[in-house]
């Protein structure tokens, strides 16, 4: 049985329809079991849990509506689907306000059964997340949902919960589009200082006066241009937290005020004369190397030991593949709402191609191929070509599914998808070497351990070019 089967209850009083659902059910690999009216059905789960209940509406000795009410009373973790003959708008809403997660009329396929079972169950561990880690409040907004099933990004939710609620300082890493600020995000979210301000800075836009004018504020006078007083970030985040994002990029200067700051919570405005004091928690990111950085002479020790106080790592989507259907189903109700549209999900092709690309670019670029596709998509499901990104996996999908019909074609299928298969490899592999060094050929080459002329060669042979001449 997989590690992930989910105990599933069938209420109906036809016992065809409950053992056909067990069947579908137990071939999906969830563990299902069936209860012929509402009655029997609360005497099964009070012996053991359920995950999901799939209940009809008009059943003798407790139908579905009051099973439901009991259900929501007395175990509100279960997740309920109703399934019904007397399908209806108006019995609909009732069901949809009782508390069920979706309404399933008779007669059903099996593939839908299993559609809005995998929905269902996804919603659950969704809901159960989110209140397990208290990251998400009723007035929170949704970015701050940390989604991912995978161990590594559970990792990160579980550090996430254990620092929220103190004062530490936090040092979040990883590839550029992993997340980095919705990870500071949830953790302002979930700490004391939830109801205060939470200021997001991008270190690596701004020059070392600008900077050090938005965090610590100015005088009028202070520079060329400084007409007014200005009071800065930290002054405006007290009692809040503040998120620095790409920390490797700022001048040893300004590291060794930020340094000051962190030690005392003290700052003195460009041009003024009197200290300020503050209470700001400061939450700081990188993409890059700090080690490297400060073995380097480019990045002070002192300063690298004060920010590396709780640090968390974030993986690459490609290393943690089983969150990207569930990212991507994310965004895609997030655009759902956005562009007006209700699309299910995606086909099984489409969904295949999600998991298998690389996404040199993370989370943030599975983000905007998402957005992209619901404003393409016209069907019910998003499909291939509703994902242009993907494309170039069609030529190898369709050898793959083609069927040799003899020997010598069967050879030259297999040399085919070799050809293609190894072009991919090639072309993945390219993409991330350039993305991990901003676009840089020569820095590329030198990481991959390959000749600076073969490399280019390569990026030549398959046609890349960076984002911005794109």
């Amino acid at each position: 049985m997989p590690a992930d089967a989910h105990h599933i209850l069938i209420v109906d009083d036809e016992r065809p329809i409950c053992e056909n659902c067990v069947r579908i059910l137990a071939k999906a690999g969830h563990k299902p079991d069936y209860a012929l009216n509402g009655i029997e059905a609360l005497k099964k789960i009070a012996v053991k849990p359920f995950d999901l209940v799939i209940t009809d509406l008009k059943m003798r000795h407790m139908g579905g509506m009051a099973l439901i009410e009991r259900l929501h009373e007395q175990h509100p973790d279960t997740i309920v689907v109703v399934i019904t003959g007397y399908a209806s708008v108006a019995s609909a809403v009732e069901v949809m306000k009782s508390g069920a997660f979706d309404y399933l009329p008779k007669p059903f396929t099996p593939q839908e059964l299993r559609a809005v079972v995998e929905q269902a169950l996804e919603a659950r561990r969704v809901r159960l997340q989110n209140r397990r880690l208290s990251i998400e409040r009723p007035s929170a907004p949704p970015t701050h949902r940390l989604v991912g099933r995978s161990p590594k990004i559970q990792k990160v939710i579980e550090m996430v919960a254990k620092v929220a609620h103190t004062d530490a300082t936090v040092l979040i890493t990883g590839e550029s589009g992993t997340g980095k600020e919705l990870i500071a995000r949830a953790i302002h979210a979930n700490s004391e200082r939830r109801e205060k301000v939470f200021f997001a800075v991008d270190c690596g836009t701004l020059s070392d006066q600008l900077l050090e004018s938005e965090l610590f504020g100015h005088v009028r006078g202070a520079f060329t241009g400084a007409h007014r007083d200005k009071p800065g970030i930290f002054a405006q985040a007290d009692r809040g937290s503040v998120f620095l994002d790409e920390i490797g990029n700022i001048s040893l200067a300004v590291q060794g005020k930020l340094l000051r700051f962190l030690e005392t919570r003290e700052f003195l405005p460009l041009g003024g004369e009197a200290v300020q004091r503050v209470d700001v928690r400061l939450i700081f990111a990188t993409n890059r190397n700090l080690e490297e950085m400060v073995q380097a002479g480019a990045f002070r020790q002192d300063f690298y030991y004060r920010i590396d106080v709780y640090p968390i790592f974030v993986p690459r989507l490609a290393e943690r593949r089983e969150d990207i259907l569930p990212i991507a189903y994310h965004f895609l109700n997030q655009f759902n709402r956005t562009v007006g549209k209700k699309i299910a999900g995606f086909d099984e092709i489409a969904a295949a191609r999600l998991i298998e690309f690389d996404w040199p670019g993370n989370v943030r670029q599975l983000r905007n191929v998402i957005e992209r596709a619901v404003i393409l998509c016209e069907a019910d499901r998003i499909s291939l070509a509703d994902l242009p990104l993907l494309t170039d996996f069609r030529a190898l999908g369709e050898l793959m599914e083609n069927v040799p019909r003899d020997n010598a074609e069967l050879k030259q299928v297999k040399k085919q998808i070799r050809e293609k298969a190894v072009a991919r490899v090639e072309r993945n592999f390219l993409l991330n070497a350039l993305a991990r060094n901003q676009w840089n050929i020569t820095r590329a080459a030198t990481e991959v351990g390959m000749q600076r002329t073969n490399f280019q060669n390569l990026v030549k042979k398959h046609g890349i070019r960076p984002p911005s001449s794109r």
